[in-house]
């Protein structure tokens, strides 16, 4: 092809088809009839080098996976679904014109365009599924292990700053490199494992936290003195005694003396802001505080009995008794 004539995409697109199929860049560039090196300044272009392999000079040679896996709903997007959608996108369909042909819902024909499609917006089937392929691919290797910004990274640890900030100035200072971005999940999963990166391992000390392994996620949290399946909330408390409207809904406290040794226990009656003092000489255990609890509020009518609202602390052990 003469120089300087410009290339139609269906061109790119056959020269794209010949790699992926395993075809060099060079070999598949004298196919086309362009240059050895147009040839790699579109694979280039294209975002594809990570997708390389046995790369050497102007060649390279790419795989674009499993062409026959299955798709459909329940299934990653397969090869047959790509060429749709490719030939929807063609064709000036919208995603969810081209959702409905291949049965999916239109966000997943739109996460996959965005995902996959080439820097200049077209969407090539085989590159796409060649792109996909090589996100799914396991292990990948850790982003932070001998990372050109390590050393810098431990200083702004050092200095006080969060994973989401360094992420961020990272990104603020290099918006064209993602290869010095970090995101703080891979720094916090290089504090907390300590196999993942480069990073010292005592950093996880600076973290507000102070934790050196991860909260399980699902985790319960305190429960107090309530079992994990009958925990109260601020909630669950009546709706009347919100607005102190009506009398009888009391709050309760432990106010503790000097060395925790003697203690009062409080009870203020929202509405009329009546306290009652528990008195408790000689300890503040579960059953003194439901003792004296009890006492006192034997003594009220038993409309201003309606509910009590406390902490979860141990002094409540015997809440189901009061």
């Amino acid at each position: 092809m003469p120089s300087g004539v410009p290339v139609s995409r269906a061109v790119k697109r056959v020269f794209f088809d010949l790699v992926c199929r395993g075809m060099a860049t060079t070999e598949a560039s004298v196919t086309v009839g362009v240059s050895r090196r147009t040839g790699w300044l579109w694979w280039r272009d294209a975002g594809a080098m990570k997708l390389r392999k046995g790369y050497r000079g102007l060649g390279g040679l790419a795989t674009a996976g499993d062409l026959n896996r299955p798709g459909g709903p329940g299934h990653r997007v397969s090869f047959e679904e790509r060429v749709e959608i490719m030939r929807g996108r063609d064709a000036g369909l919208s995603f969810a014109q081209i959702a409905e042909r291949i049965g999916r819902d239109r966000s997943v024909v739109w996460r996959e365009y965005q995902r996959n499609c080439l820097p200049n917006g077209d969407y090539h089937a085989l590159m796409a599924h060649a792109f996909a392929t090589q996100k799914a691919r396991r292990p990948k290797a850790f982003k932070l292990r001998d990372h050109p910004r390590c050393r810098a990274i431990e200083d702004w640890m050092d200095d006080g700053w969060s994973p989401k900030l360094i992420a961020d100035v990272l990104a603020r200072d290099h918006p064209d490199d993602k290869l010095m971005q970090v995101s703080h999940e891979t720094i916090y999963q290089c504090l907390y494992v300590q196999t993942r990166g480069s990073l010292r391992a005592d950093l996880h000390k600076c973290l507000s936290t102070k934790r050196s392994a991860r909260k399980p996620r699902g985790a319960t949290g305190r429960t107090g003195v309530y079992a994990p399946g009958a925990v109260f909330t601020i909630s669950d408390r009546p709706p009347e005694a919100d607005d102190r409207a009506v009398p009888g809904h009391w709050e309760g406290d432990l106010i503790l003396g000097a060395g925790q040794h003697s203690a009062i226990g409080t009870l203020v009656e929202r509405s009329t802001r009546f306290t009652i003092l528990l008195h408790l000489p000689t300890d503040h255990t579960a059953e003194s505080v439901a003792a004296a609890m009890i006492e006192a509020s034997a003594e009220l009518p038993d409309h201003l009995r309606r509910s009590i609202t406390w902490d979860r602390g141990s002094e409540m052990a015997f809440w189901e008794h009061i």
